[in-house]
């Protein structure tokens, strides 16, 4: 049996949702719900945006989970979304009243969901977006096990392909992995 590779199974960069450094987080936020609006019914929706940086090439993404930490400013105490997005915190186990106690020590989401969002809105994305690292790229003449490998090892929820010229061409996500993974697993 021939191994499928990446580029057989990724999302082709224009056909995903995309926005520039420059814009708003209103227009990110737009971007991804025209998205979803025209989206193919029998595919997954696209949970993230990603962004080109001004000479046209990606520079970072937009996830739902930055969204909602852009709303909050005071997360920038705690350092990078980049920074956040490593820690995890839940994973090393630490209570709910430590977690409920960072809210109130740092005074974490004082103010009504309303007035978090209209001042939210007009952030640029280059000031909320995830930068990926070196781990969160992949060529597309990859396998889907090594794919999968780096899924697993890096709990990425997608990775950015890259073709030969090291050019973003799509992005892998990983619902789209997992999909495939149970077509096989209940093929005859």
């Amino acid at each position: 049996m021939e191994l499928i590779k990446v580029k057989e199974i990724m999302v082709p960069l224009l056909e995903y949702a995309t926005v520039n450094e420059e814009d708003t987080l209103e227009t990110a936020v737009r971007t991804l719900l025209a998205s979803h609006q025209t989206a193919d019914q029998s595919k997954y929706k696209h949970r993230a945006v990603l962004v080109f940086d001004k000479d046209g090439d990606i520079s970072g993404k937009v996830s739902s989970l930055d969204i909602l930490r852009a709303l909050e400013p005071k997360y920038s105490q705690f350092g990078s979304s980049d920074h956040l997005s490593k820690m995890g915190l839940s994973r090393f186990g630490l209570s709910d009243d430590f977690l409920h106690s960072l809210v109130e020590n740092y005074n974490l989401w004082d103010e009504s969901c309303e007035s978090l969002v209209k001042k939210a809105k007009n952030r640029k994305v280059k000031d909320i977006m995830y930068s990926p690292q070196e781990g969160e790229y992949v060529n597309e003449d990859l396998s889907i096990p090594e794919a999968i490998h780096q899924f697993i090892l890096g709990h990425h929820q997608s990775l950015i392909v890259l073709n030969k010229q090291n050019k973003v061409i799509g992005i892998l996500r990983l619902t789209d992995i997992f999909m495939l993974i149970c077509d096989l697993m209940v093929k005859e």
